[in-house]
């Protein structure tokens, strides 16, 4: 082959990889606005809500009544465990349903989905370590969690699974967990 040639083919995979990443930069773009007009609907919903952002991840607390009564509690930290009952959503628009369920260990939600439960004694409160096993969205959300309070964390594809899929959850998906946090030990 001449190395005219594979000068030109080399520029060619060259521009592709950019293209593709290009694409995917913007897939993920997208995927934050889906996330900041779930957010935006949520708090005009619900006035109490608060949200903050920390790494790739959006977390929006849905009730923390408990910091009135029980100020100076404890937040969960890198590396601490924490046990809690979840659901979890692909978000391809604004708004989330039971159409976008994928994941949960939550009983009553996978009966109301219509899910065909063979075995339901899987559906109990998760133990999860803040650690690097922890997809980086999830992890990020969960840091500074606090006990008995409910969160929607929130992240792109990018902090997700990104190019794997994961059971029921497509590659690449934007996703929304919505968790009641039980218990946090950060010993």
């Amino acid at each position: 082959m001449k190395k005219s040639t594979v000068i030109l083919i080399l520029s060619l995979l060259a521009l592709l990889g950019g293209c593709a990443k290009e694409a995917l930069k913007t897939t993920y773009d997208k995927q934050a606005g889906f996330i900041e007009g779930f957010i935006s609907t949520q708090m005009k919903t619900d006035t109490n809500a608060t949200y903050v952002r920390r790494g790739g991840a959006y977390r929006l607390t849905l009730h923390d009544t408990l910091d009135r009564v029980l100020p100076g509690r404890d937040t969960l930290r890198e590396g601490g465990k924490v046990v809690l009952q979840y659901v979890c959503y692909t978000l391809t628009g604004s708004s989330i349903g039971i159409n976008n369920l994928v994941a949960t260990n939550v009983l009553s939600v996978a009966q109301h989905a219509g899910w065909n439960l063979s075995d339901t004694t899987r559906f109990k409160s998760d133990t999860l370590v803040l650690d690097a096993s922890l997809v980086q969205g999830l992890r990020d959300g969960l840091v500074g969690v606090k006990p008995y309070d409910e969160y929607f964390i929130l992240f792109t594809g990018e902090f997700g699974f990104g190019d794997m899929s994961r059971g029921t959850i497509p590659a690449r998906s934007a996703l929304a967990y919505q968790v009641l946090i039980e218990q946090i030990d950060n010993e």
